[in-house]
């Protein structure tokens, strides 16, 4: 009885603190281990994003997993939210991150070291088409081939975009404003007479601007282009079964590295059509101390974790006299 009645006094204590912790985080404090302040928790993106694997694989290469951290998912669009809220409040945050995006055009951030590499070295963006499309559609194979831009002219299109602008309408703005860039792309080209056209995307802020870009330049040599967006592995398999025409959104060699292995014989490489994409860790700048994958280790590890963002110790089975522990982790 008297053992129940201990545990029952525990579990009440335990209550207590559990009400007394607060919900939001503080700003950042770089005298404390950052893992209590933010849950020990990466905040990540769709599940299915090939910067996710990368980053799964970096919490066991770094033996964060050791320390508690954790990689959560979400989408794209509640990552920066998260992000801009956090930033508002010089609040700690580590997020999966990569450029060309508007966020490292809108906030001061910067990627973590990553000594042992596992993210990769800088990126290429590739277009891929489906095979045939050279013969039906020399026109439209054309201008994707020919397609090419830099990280600086994605994120003009990316921030018009993010600040409120429909794809499209930015896309249109942009084609407009760039003349020059859009001949090299459709020279030679005959135009067409109303053909229709299928391309697909994932929903990425890049790609999203990529994408909408490109269709309106094969609008501009008469085709009638759809765009559809897709989680990444349905994104390939359409194009490699011809159910769609192409993309212009394949990251290689890592991120959708997996993907082209899989489907590398059914489709048709045209070659990068932007380089020196990155992705990796980031963090707001502000986050003076941490530089490395390596600085999101703690001193301590196994903490006790309650109530979401609270974090404490105690030793459970010296306060209740019983020959058992609890382990959270």
């Amino acid at each position: 009885m008297w053992k129940k009645l201990r545990l029952i006094s525990l579990l009440s204590i335990v209550s207590l603190l559990l009400v007394s912790c607060g919900t939001e985080l503080a700003p950042y404090d770089a005298k404390k281990p950052l893992g209590e302040q933010i849950n020990y928790t990466i905040t990540g993106i769709d599940a299915g994003a090939g910067i996710m694997l990368s980053t799964q694989n970096a919490i066991k290469a770094y033996k964060l997993d050791d320390y508690n951290w954790q990689l959560q998912t979400s989408s794209t669009a509640a990552m920066t939210s998260t992000l801009e809220k956090a930033i508002k409040d010089k609040r700690p945050i580590v997020v999966t991150g990569w450029t060309p995006h508007w966020m490292f055009t809108k906030f001061d951030l910067k990627f973590l070291d990553d000594p042992k590499n596992v993210y990769g070295d800088a990126e290429d963006i590739h277009t891929i088409v489906r095979k045939g499309l050279k013969k039906d559609m020399p026109s439209a194979y054309a201008v994707l081939d020919n397609f090419n831009w830099t990280p600086e002219e994605m994120s003009k299109v990316m921030l018009e975009v993010n600040d409120g602008a429909d794809p499209e309408e930015a896309a249109k703005k942009w084609v407009k404003n760039n003349p020059d860039k859009v001949a090299e792309w459709t020279k030679g080209v005959q135009k067409v007479n109303g053909d229709k056209i299928k391309l697909t995307y994932v929903a990425w802020d890049s790609e999203i601007a990529s994408t909408n870009v490109v269709a309106e330049v094969l609008r501009s040599v008469g085709y009638k282009p759809t765009i559809q967006a897709m989680e990444i592995q349905p994104m390939w398999a359409s194009v490699a079964t011809g159910a769609a025409d192409g993309m212009v959104a394949a990251w290689l060699p890592n991120t959708a590295g997996v993907y082209y292995k899989d489907y590398k014989s059914d489709i048709e490489d045209l070659g990068i059509n932007l380089k020196g994409a990155k992705v990796g860790l980031a963090v707001p700048t502000y986050m003076k101390n941490i530089n490395s994958i390596e600085d999101l280790k703690n001193k301590r590890k196994k903490h006790f974790l309650f109530g979401g963002k609270c974090f404490f110790h105690f030793k459970f089975h010296e306060f209740v006299k019983l020959d058992w522990r609890i382990s959270l982790f």
